[in-house]
């Protein structure tokens, strides 16, 4: 990603580029095409996002720039600041005091900072609510396509996406992106997507550690169902 991103950097990319963006996942046909400045489609494999929800400090910082970055026009309505208070270890006075931009209630769900319509008379459309977006697209896309934004003069915002052609959504990363290096980018956007993986699915990492003892004690129990099987029908032959 960061060779392709580079090379297409010089090549003028607003001119230059016919976007065709997908919407599949990684496991799938990755993140879409594009066609470059001469003429020939290539694939754009999707980058691997780096999810795990042991690190509390990865989500606790994703968090922190969810709500920095993303809850100014984008709402999680299933999500509550006492559950990331919970879940990510986070005292509730801090959360009440830097994560609660939109609302004074801990209780209370993520809601979108600016009002949804007046966000769609800017952008077409009311940008979407993103609680589920990692189970929508899968957490690989959604780490490429906030790696994806370029400089495109001929867009509104002056940014296009190469996993989302034509995408509303501004660079909302791109102060972020200036003042870091690309390899500290990547990590901050990683965070980022670390903690809209946790938003989808707060219990993922649990079910997959009980699944994993499921499984193993099934395959213990298999021994002795066999053992039991093959006494039983000893004598019936």
């Amino acid at each position: 990603m960061n060779t392709l991103i580079k090379s297409l950097a010089g090549l003028g990319l607003g001119a230059a580029l016919t976007l065709t963006a997908g919407t599949a996942m990684a496991s799938g046909s990755g993140c879409g095409t594009f066609t470059n400045a001469d003429g020939v489609d290539e694939h754009l494999a999707c980058s691997t996002a780096p999810i795990d929800f042991t690190n509390k400090g990865s989500l606790q910082n994703g968090a922190k720039i969810f709500m920095n970055y993303c809850a100014g026009c984008h709402s999680a309505k299933y999500v509550r600041h006492s559950r990331i208070a919970k879940d990510l270890e986070i005292p509730p006075e801090l959360v009440e005091k830097y994560l609660m931009v939109t609302t004074d209630q801990i209780g209370d769900h993520i809601t979108a900072e600016i009002d949804p319509e007046i966000q769609a008379s800017w952008f077409g459309a009311a940008p979407p609510d993103l609680s589920l977006e990692t189970r929508l697209r899968g957490d690989d896309w959604v780490y490429t396509y906030l790696l994806s934004f370029y400089e495109d003069p001929n867009r509104p915002w002056g940014a296009n996406n190469l996993v989302l052609k034509n995408a509303a959504m501004p660079h909302v990363l791109h102060n972020m992106q200036e003042e870091l290096s690309q390899e500290e980018f990547e990590s901050e956007v990683g965070d980022l997507v670390n903690f809209m993986a946790w938003m989808g699915e707060p219990a993922r990492h649990d079910r997959q550690v009980i699944g994993f003892f499921v499984i193993l004690f099934l395959l213990v129990l298999l021994i002795p169902v066999y053992l039991l099987n093959k006494e039983f029908w000893k004598d019936v032959k």
